[in-house]
């Protein structure tokens, strides 16, 4: 082989080396994201959940103070009871058929 074919060879070699470097690096790059990922997933759902029952509770809250009487909320509060009573008629008259 000549020596301009030898430096070829030789500068490809490097090439291919450098390639499969930055192809591991990218690889664990791309795994460590996705892990970081998995975990924001995690936490964003158990954030979602915590704002579903902080959600409920401020029902329930709202709901015995209407029922205390407080003016606008007792309102709104008698409306929801309403809406349910409704709900589960409803409910009653299907399971009846």
């Amino acid at each position: 082989m000549s020596d301009q074919g030898l430096e070829e060879l030789t500068l490809l070699n490097n090439k291919l080396e450098k390639l499969f470097e930055r192809y591991d690096g990218l690889r664990t790059k791309n795994r460590d994201l996705t892990k970081e990922n998995d975990t924001l997933k995690r936490y964003l759902q158990e954030g979602n959940e915590k704002i579903k029952e902080l959600e409920i509770k401020y029902e329930r809250i709202k709901i015995s103070g209407a029922l205390m009487g407080d003016g606008e909320v007792a309102i709104v509060a008698k409306q929801r009871i309403n809406e349910l009573v409704r709900e589960i008629d409803r409910c009653v008259a299907l399971l009846n058929r």
